[in-house]
């Protein structure tokens, strides 16, 4: 009878016990709280443009603009941009406008200037934008003037992309002399009598100029439409 009852409570013991039932030691759960942080600007610079990418030298050239821009004597940036490679005082102004440092910037230009026969009116625009932006008007019409001085007789290149946003900085920024010389450059150059005048152009400058209070050359700009008309109706 003893060793009947051993042998069900052996069987009872050694029995497979099903998976289902088992009891599984539970895991303790962490829970992770992160904490947004946010960084303050360091400076009032924005970000670089996806791909810009500047070159030692450039970087070198900015840093030492600025240093010697907040010195208390009169720099001389000469020697510093004399040693620069064309590519990199166009990476330095184009960095310069970018972060509105638009008289550090101008001096740069002077320097950029002195690299071309013909002057580049998209680095004028880009110029003249950054101008207009500050509101240093004074120094946007004396851009202008540079512009007519590196054109002289002959006249700006019409056919530039970046004259239209030169003339839309000029105009936004209210300079009416300068819009006035604008125009008086383009027609020495033949606009709109020795090849025909952009259609766009000519409802920019005519709306600026009237705006500025120059009806009668607004009235005038607006003729040169009228005239590509007549000329392709013949």
């Amino acid at each position: 009878m003893a060793s009947s009852t051993l042998h069900q409570n052996l069987a009872f013991l050694l029995k497979p016990v099903n998976p289902i039932y088992t009891t599984r030691p539970t895991r303790a759960t962490t829970t992770t709280t992160y904490v947004a942080i946010r960084c303050g600007p360091r400076s009032n610079r924005g970000p670089l443009m996806k791909g810009r990418i500047l070159s030692i030298e450039a970087i070198n050239a900015i840093q030492t603009l600025k240093r010697a821009h907040k010195s208390s004597t009169t720099p001389d940036y000469s020697p510093l941009l004399s040693r620069l490679l064309k590519s990199d005082l166009l990476a330095t102004l184009r960095e310069l406008l970018r972060q509105d440092h638009c008289a550090l910037a101008l001096h740069v230009f002077s320097a950029v200037r002195s690299e071309y026969n013909n002057p580049d009116l998209s680095l004028y625009a880009d110029v003249a934008s950054a101008l207009a932006r500050n509101r240093m008007v004074e120094d946007l019409d004396r851009l202008i003037c540079d512009l007519e001085t590196d054109c002289g007789r002959g006249g700006i290149q019409c056919d530039d992309k970046g004259l239209i946003r030169l003339i839309k900085a000029v105009i936004g920024a209210d300079r009416r002399e300068s819009t006035v010389r604008i125009y008086a450059m383009m027609k020495r150059s033949g606009w709109g009598s020795t090849f025909e005048a952009d259609e766009y152009v000519v409802k920019v400058l005519s709306k600026g100029l009237r705006r500025l209070g120059e009806e009668s050359l607004a009235v005038e700009v607006k003729g040169l439409s009228r005239s590509n008309l007549e000329k392709l109706r013949v």
